[in-house]
């Protein structure tokens, strides 16, 4: 599966070869992803209603100059660039208004033996144009690549890495790191950026790759993105979570200040090479964790993956989400599918909002209170298992809302118990949930944007929440689920 993601393209939205519903789970092999981010087109349509003067912006022979809208049709040579700048006069001073529109695209691909020798996905599989690939494969000179890797799955494939670039003829640089929670500083980020300069790369055909799980992605995204102003960087994700979650997004971030994901930029890699052989050395635990984003999406919005996680769970975490072609009785493999509509949801949220211009986002769900619980028990809870333990209180709270029955209530938190996740904390307090609201509301804009389920796989986004009915779904949580399993 390949996903390609543009954004923004002005006015386009276009979705082709994509088949969805919640009650059919089949797919086509190939997809293609057009998106739009429609505020720069908006902001173009505002400023030209405002009093001043219009330019657009033409090359011709190496220089932009400023003309007119009036006169851009009598323009026979030259480029017209899509950026405006609009100028205007009053009693203060001149202000010039430039809109530039800025499109990043990139490639979400699942792949198979990604580190045989013989496959050229992880180093040309970024590469969109067929002149440009032709002109990378007749060139003599041996490519170059700089290569970080978190120093567990070093130890599992390093040699594999190795073997993969002695086999092509590369020129690598891999530097293992402890890409861990507790180490997701900026402190590493610089670490990376003093490497990559000494090795030496060029900044817009020799991308740097990161091979790891969530933290590992996060980190290198970071110093990709500040070496340079951004540097093209791949990612290889080696663990479910970040299969699912971190590989197919435009976040980068280090922790900051005791604050997860404090710093951090909004841009994407150039491509996520997805090779689902990567999971079968992760431990259960930490699939587990995976399976609470992937439960996320499907509570927010597909009841077809619920009840696939619901009746086939188990078996995806004694497989290892490895192929099963078939075991099941209809042939559907749970693992290829529960991956696939995971990654296709998730993007269907980010691609349209991917630099987070609207702060309604449903995929926040399972992240309100999360953070804080996650970096107050550093290193006891997993960020998945966090997660679940949010998402697990919010299906109270639409309950105690009448949003939820009391049997589809519990058939979540038992799919949660099933899929080997905690859903309760004893150091998620009342106090640890107001304060996050709190915060919550500082970085939303004044609104608390409570994404709840109105159903399986429904969702919708909410700012009205009392706090009785906080305090109320907090008895009900801590009363039924403190003690463990409530049957």
């Amino acid at each position: 599966m390949r996903v390609y993601i543009c954004a923004p393209k002005d006015g386009e939205h276009e979705v082709t070869n994509f088949v969805e519903s919640d009650s059919n789970l089949s797919r086509t092999s190939e997809m293609s992803y057009t998106t739009t981010a429609n505020h720069q087109l908006d902001e173009t349509q505002h400023y030209g209603k405002q009093k001043g003067t219009e330019f657009s912006l033409v090359q011709v022979k190496s220089t932009w100059k400023r003309k007119s809208v009036q006169n851009i049709n009598q323009i026979k040579k030259g480029r017209v660039s899509a950026a405006k700048i609009y100028e205007s006069t009053n009693s203060n001073g001149t202000t010039w208004t430039v809109v530039s529109p800025i499109v990043f695209t990139y490639m979400v691909t699942q792949t198979q033996n990604l580190l045989d020798p013989k496959n050229d996905t992880l180093l040309t599989g970024h590469i969109r144009e067929p002149q440009q690939l032709a002109i990378i494969r007749s060139n003599t000179k041996p490519l170059k690549r700089f290569v970080v890797m978190d120093e567990i799955v070093y130890n599992l494939y390093g040699s594999k890495v190795t073997d993969y670039f002695e086999a092509r003829n590369v020129l690598y640089r891999i530097l293992p790191l402890p890409t861990t929670e507790e180490n997701k500083s900026m402190e590493m980020a610089m670490k990376i950026l003093e490497e990559v300069h000494k090795f030496g790369i060029d900044r817009r055909t020799e991308p740097i790759i990161a091979i790891g799980g969530g933290v590992c992605l996060d980190i290198v995204g970071l110093a990709a993105s500040l070496y340079r102003r951004r540097t093209p960087y791949i990612r290889v994700p080696t663990t479910l979570l970040s299969y699912i979650d971190a590989s197919v997004g435009a976040k980068t971030g280090v922790n900051f200040a005791n604050c997860k994901n404090k710093l951090g930029a909004y841009i994407p890699p150039i491509a996520a090479f997805l090779d689902r052989s990567f999971i079968q050395t992760v431990p259960r635990r930490h699939i587990s964790n995976g399976l609470a984003e992937m439960l996320k999406m499907a509570l927010m919005k597909h009841r077809g993956l619920f009840e696939l996680l619901e009746t086939q769970g188990q078996f995806l975490l004694d497989t290892r989400f490895q192929s099963a072609i078939g075991v099941q009785g209809d042939h559907i493999d749970p693992a290829s599918v529960s991956t696939r509509v995971a990654i296709e949801t998730m993007l269907e949220e980010l691609a349209p909002n991917l630099w987070e211009d609207d702060l309604d986002r449903l995929v926040d769900f399972g992240h309100l209170i999360s953070p804080e619980l996650e970096m107050k028990v550093l290193p006891s809870l997993l960020h998945g298992e966090a997660v679940n333990i949010d998402m697990s209180f919010m299906v109270y709270v639409a309950c105690e809302r009448g949003l939820l029955t009391e049997e589809e209530k519990f058939r979540i938190i038992r799919c949660m118990l099933n899929l080997e996740l905690p859903v309760w904390h004893q150091d998620c307090t009342l106090a640890l949930v107001q304060k996050s609201l709190c915060d919550r509301l500082q970085h939303s804009g004044g609104l608390v944007r409570m994404p709840l389920p109105t159903g399986l796989g429904h969702a919708e986004i909410f700012n009205d929440t009392s706090d009785e009915t906080l305090y109320r779904a907090y008895e009900r949580w801590c009363d039924e689920l403190s003690s463990g399993s409530p049957w």
